[in-house]
């Protein structure tokens, strides 16, 4: 299968990197390019993207409010913001608004490529340490969002192991169960937490205080 990427940022120079890194893989496609938040709807409309690459600061639409306007038709595709600074209130945002992770702008073209692959596959976190740093900056301010979540003690287990990077395939090792039976909890956690994926139930975990931020998740 070829993943469909929409890179969207108003400098050109980051625009025409991005573009030689993915049209280097075999299995990964740019199918389009915008300037602006503003123009990512009707892109996607027409171009299906599997993964948008997005700036989060865009001078007329941000990366925040388009993620936002995206995630709200349905099947969307997976949101990865571009920053400069990981250590970005933008980033939380954006996190928080539904993208499924972030890069920085001078990521090495191997994880760039490694980073599409994990969000579309969808089966582990993308740069787990990273994302926990972010969250511990700035979390204490979203609400308890797993308040009345009613998580079972397995399904509780399986989060705090998301939280660290850990795979479906490397949580049932960890826990002695079958990969299935890790993809049904995975399931139900995300149901009951309210999250489109993996990145938002560990941003609701860290921002409950289920999992501390500010140490690795045991």
């Amino acid at each position: 299968m070829t993943v469909r990427v929409l890179l969207v940022d108003d400098e050109e120079l980051v625009r025409t990197g991005l573009r030689a890194v993915i049209g280097a893989e075999p299995d990964l496609e740019v199918v389009g390019e915008a300037v602006d938040g503003a123009e990512v709807v009707g892109l996607v409309r027409r171009l299906r993207p599997d993964v948008v690459l997005m700036d989060v600061r865009m001078p007329a639409v941000d990366g925040i409010t388009a993620t936002r306007e995206l995630l709200r038709r349905p099947d969307p595709p997976r949101v990865l913001v571009l920053t400069t600074f990981g250590h970005d209130r933008y980033v939380y945002d954006a996190l928080r608004a539904g993208a499924t992770g972030f890069l920085l702008k001078r990521t090495p073209p191997r994880d760039i490529v490694r980073a599409v692959h994990t969000v579309v596959t969808g089966e582990s976190l993308l740069f787990p340490a990273a994302v926990r740093e972010l969250v511990a900056g700035f979390a204490g301010d979203g609400g308890d969002r797993l308040a009345g979540a009613g998580l079972t003690a397995r399904e509780g287990d399986v989060l705090r192991l998301v939280a660290r990077g850990l795979s479906n395939a490397e949580i049932a090792a960890e826990l002695h169960l079958g990969v299935e039976t890790i993809k049904t909890h995975v399931a139900g956690v995300l149901a009951k937490t309210g999250s489109r994926d993996r990145t938002q139930a560990v941003v609701a975990a860290y921002e409950s205080g289920f999992v501390d931020p500010r140490f690795p998740a045991g």
